[in-house]
């Protein structure tokens, strides 16, 4: 049975796969965020799993939007804002 992707193209549906993507990585690893928080390595801790999460990003949308900034712009919001109840050196 083949299976077909639909192509992502319109920056709200783009930013939500984004959003759910930084989502999934934050819920699998929540104790490597802690860690990357408290030690200001997040990005050096995850960053293979935020790279795999890059890609499949890339590949669910158009070009245009894989190559905005909505990727990045989850990351902060999803990842780093929602940590900011962790103890952290750089807050």
């Amino acid at each position: 049975m083949e299976s077909f992707m639909h192509i992502i193209d319109t920056p709200e549906q783009a930013r939500r796969l984004a959003r759910a993507i930084i989502s999934d990585i934050a819920i699998y690893n929540r104790e490597t965020v802690e860690r990357g928080i408290k030690t200001d390595c997040i990005f050096d801790l995850l960053g293979n799993e935020l790279e795999e999460g890059r890609q499949h990003f890339s590949l669910r949308v158009v070009p245009e939007l894989a190559a905005s900034n909505l990727y990045d712009i989850a990351i902060v919001d999803v990842l780093i804002k929602r940590a900011g109840k962790i103890e952290s050196p750089i807050w």
